[in-house]
This record gives structure tokens, sequence and C-alpha cells, in this order.
């Protein structure tokens, strides 16, 4: 764990030290080196179910993969922000890169904590980076609201599970992943037995974001900078899923009768939102929109608590950071040109950017769930085993994907296929630095078709 950790925590004083025209191309590297060495953690067997253990922190198949998307993301945001953060001072560079930096670490922290407190600590301290990100670096005068909403939905709903979890630990006597499994099931039978299983989910639904809940995301995400919303598509949603495939162990007899209003919850939001994507006229709002859509997935495939559906949730994760990652790094190329995220207004790009084009392609039929994509394996597995539980899921999960469809072919086209608008007159041809952040995205996408069982988690 220290060989992932020290290098990300001396990145910051890299930072600060490095002469400024070197800036860039230093942290990159750095980070680059710490992503490549992340993928030692997928080497070891996993006999007993947990490696590279120490007091503190441990690694397992859950964690594993997000760990590593998370390092694979912190060089993707920062050769995505080079171009947007170039008028700035060099002070001001230097801060950005600690925020993503410090971000890094938390997540780091986050997700292989063996102790749930610890895991709580370092889920709430990834707010502040990704506050001082929206609220200091947005795009427009409205990201103090989209901040407020970030703070205010986090906050209340996190308060909850923290009295939740000191509950339980008054209960076992252990926070510790390690042991809960083991301990003896708690008798849950009164109703404030039931206000405490909502107080243990609320949190993660909140954060993942639950349709209903799920008001901060596209506000964060319109107002975000590139990385912000990189770094919050890809891996701060996906906190929320594994907080909740982590804790569920614990809330068993009351999950069976209690999941239900969730899950039917989650499977209108797949369907809800993805109708509200078909009328966005923001392509970053769409881009926020169908994340709901697609995390409503998830959330269901953890609710009904089956290995299929455990393992979908997983890989649809992975594969949804990796996607929605692309798609903004792409709406955000358009907007650096265009200076307008309204779709209507910069449209028919295959004209000049034939190259941009491809990537738009592959990461719209990714979006959608095209075969070989792990997308697709995700959102099978998450759909067989809903209709396991119950048939009628079959129904919005169907329009649900129908709706997914449309959407991503509606993005497409709308920027990409058409007439060229006569104010697009001189547009800056596409970079060998943007070609390269798209590739990173989507060949990971790509190969993890031909070694899915790095990502499959308990079941593998």
């Amino acid at each position: 764990m220290l060989k992932i950790l020290i290098p990300t925590l001396m990145l910051i004083p890299t930072i600060w030290l490095t002469p400024s025209k070197w800036l860039w191309p230093t942290a990159l590297a750095h980070s680059l080196i710490i992503a490549l060495i992340s993928f030692s953690w997928f080497s070891h067997p996993l006999e007993a179910g947990w490696t590279f253990l120490n007091p503190y922190m441990a690694t397992d198949s859950l964690s594993t993969p997000l760990l590593v998307l998370t390092c694979w993301l912190l060089p993707l945001m920062i050769l995505a922000s080079q171009n947007h953060t170039s008028s700035e001072t060099p002070g001001r560079q230097r801060t950005f890169i600690t925020l993503l930096t410090s971000l890094q670490t938390f997540l780091i922290l986050a997700f292989s904590a063996t102790e749930i407190i610890m895991f709580y600590i370092m889920f709430e301290a990834t707010l502040i980076p990704t506050l001082i990100l929206i609220t200091r670096w947005g795009n427009q005068t409205e990201r103090l609201n989209a901040g407020t909403y970030f703070l205010f939905y986090t906050l209340a709903g996190s308060l909850p599970l923290l009295v939740a979890l000191l509950l339980l630990q008054n209960n076992t006597g252990t926070l510790s992943l390690l042991t809960l499994q083991y301990s003896t099931p708690l008798q849950l039978i009164s109703f404030a037995d039931k206000l405490w299983w909502a107080g243990c989910l609320l949190a993660f639904l909140v954060k993942m974001p639950l349709y209903g809940m799920h008001l901060w995301l596209p506000k964060a995400h319109v107002e975000a900078p590139i990385a912000g919303s990189m770094v919050l598509a890809a891996v701060l949603l996906k906190l929320g899923g594994y907080g909740m495939m982590r804790i569920m162990v614990m809330l068993e007899p009351l999950t069976k009768e209690l999941s239900y209003p969730f899950i039917i919850l989650a499977l209108w939001g797949v369907v809800m939102t993805g109708s509200i994507c078909l009328r966005q006229t923001d392509l970053k709002s769409l881009i926020a929109y169908s994340s709901v859509s697609h995390m409503g997935l998830v959330a269901g495939g953890i609710l009904i608590q089956t290995p299929w559906g455990f393992t979908g949730a997983l890989i649809l994760m992975i594969a949804h950071g990796l996607t929605s990652s692309a798609l903004f790094c792409l709406a955000n190329t358009n907007y650096e040109r265009t200076h307008s995220r309204t779709m209507v207004l910069a449209r028919g790009l295959q004209m000049i950017l034939p190259l941009m084009t491809a990537w738009w392609f592959i990461a719209s039929l990714a979006n959608l769930a095209l075969p070989p994509f792990p997308n697709l394996m995700g959102e099978l597995m998450i759909i067989t085993s809903m209709f396991n539980w119950s048939y009628w899921t079959l129904a919005l999960t169907g329009l649900g994907t129908l709706i997914t469809a449309a959407y991503s072919l509606y993005m497409f086209l709308m920027t990409q296929r058409g007439p060229l608008p006569s104010h697009i007159i001189a547009l800056d041809p596409s970079h060998s630095r943007e070609h390269l952040l798209m590739a990173l995205h989507l060949l990971p996408l790509l190969l993890l078709i031909l070694k899915p069982e790095l990502i499959w988690g308990w079941t593998a």
C-alpha cells in the first residue's frame, strides 16, 4: 500500500518545487508512474480474500479495481486540465494539481480502509477538494450554488451514517471489515432498527446518486471544471456503490423487505433520467443525467444482493467510470473550441474534426452498452439478476436500455452530424494531447474485454 501512497503524497512537494515550465510534464510523468505501479495490486492470488494487509489498509477483489481506476484517473485529469488552466498564474496551477493529488490520496485511503470509521472520514474528506474545485475553477457564476447543493446534500445524507456506525460499534464492539462479517448477526426487529438501516444506506444512496436524491449531481457536473467532472463521474459516484457493498453484509435480515422501495426508485430513475436526457440542450448536463441513469442500475444490482448483482454492479461501475469520464473530456474539447455547451450551436463537427468524431463514436457506443464492451456485461448481469428477483423489472430495465440507446445516438448525431453552423469559422485542430487522453480512457475499456475477471469482484 505504501509504495503507492508515499509517491502520491510526495507528488505534492514535487509540484511546488518544480520550475513552472516543467510543472505539467513532471506532474503527468510522476502520476503516470504511480498509475502503472498500481497495476501490481492485481497480481496477487486472492486466497484469503485480503492482500497487502496492514493494520489500517488492505485490498481485496472488490476494492482493487476501484483503487486502480482512482490511480489511473489522476494523469488523465492532469492531461485534460492543462489547456484551460494555462491562463492562470503558476501558483494557482500548482494549487489546482495539489487539489487533484489530495483527492487521489483521500480516495486511496477510502477504498483501502479496513476500518469503517476511517472509510467514513475519507468519504467525507473527498468533499473538500471537490468543493474547492467546483467553486474556484468552475465555469459560470452558478458554481457557488452548485457547490452549496453538493455540500448540503452530501452532509445531510452522511450525518445519519455516522450515528448508525457508532451504534454498530456499540452493539458489535468492532468496526473492522475483517471481523464484522464473522460477528453474530444483529436481531433487527423494532422500528428503530429500520431507521438504523436507512441511516446506514442513505449517505451512499445520496452519493451514488439514487433518483430523487440526484439534484446536486447535474448542477455540480455542469459547473465543475473538466477535472472536477471527470473525478466526480469516474470515482466519487463509485464511493457510494462501494460503501453500499461493504455495509450490506451487516444489514442482513432487514434488506429483504426494506429494499423494495429503493429498488423500484432506482429502476424508475433509470427510465426517468433517460427521458430527461432526451430533451437536454446542454451537453454536459446530458452526460451528467446519463450517469444518474447508469448508477440507478448499479444501486438496483447491489440492493438485490446476489453474487450476479454484485458482480454486474462492480463491472458497470468501472466501465461507466471510464466511459463517462471520456465523454466529459470530449465535451470539454468541444467547449474549448466553440465556447458553448449548447448542442444546437456546435454541431456538424465531423466536417472539421474527423478524428475526434471517431473517439465520439466509440465513447457513445460504450455509453449505450454495445457488445462487447464491459458496459454491456455489467448491464446484462444486473438485468438478469433483477429478472430472477421479479419478472416485472424487465419492463423498466428494457425501457431504460432502449432510452439509453436513444439519447446516446441523439448526443452523437447532434454534436457530430448535420450541417456546420455558419458562425463556426476558425477552430483549432485537435491536439495529440487530446488524442492521447481519449486513447488512455478507451483502451483500458477495450482491453478489459479480453480479461474481464480483473473486475468481477468477489465472484472471480
